[in-house]
């Protein structure tokens, strides 16, 4: 690594400290990666890309040492669970609808079998030849 690299870790390291301590001194003091990108004077890509492991870090630090959820965490699981709740709902009204097409095919079974033994006692005019039906 060069030094850039290696200042910009050890301001990170110090600025997980401060955060995790409630003395936040350049950011809001929430514990997400953009307070800790703001609290370290980095730039919050460099933490997400080339500091991945120190941002992993600081959130493993806020689960243990705070016994908190990290903030993005959290609205993962809200996500997950609307999202799990839109499945259900989805799944109920899939069921809804077969079981009518069900109840439709069998009404619509019914009136043709309804139509076609009416249309075999009707009466047939004089020219007109009534075809077999043919019943397989």
């Amino acid at each position: 690594m060069n030094p850039t690299h290696d200042d910009e870790r050890t301001r990170i390291r110090k600025a997980t400290d401060r955060l995790l301590t409630g003395q936040a001194t350049l950011s809001n003091g929430s514990l997400t990666a953009t307070a800790l990108a703001v609290e370290a004077g980095v730039h919050r890509m460099a933490l997400m890309k080339r500091h991945a492991d120190l941002k992993n870090e600081f959130y493993e630090r806020v689960r243990t040492e705070t016994r908190q959820v990290p903030e993005p965490e959290k609205r993962l699981r809200e996500t997950i669970a609307r999202m799990k709740e839109t499945i259900a709902n989805r799944k109920a009204e899939i069921d809804d609808l077969r079981q009518q097409v069900t109840r439709l095919t069998l009404a619509s079974a019914t009136l043709i079998h309804e139509r076609g033994i009416s249309a075999s006692n009707a009466p047939v005019s004089g020219n007109v030849i009534a075809f077999p039906r043919a019943d397989s």
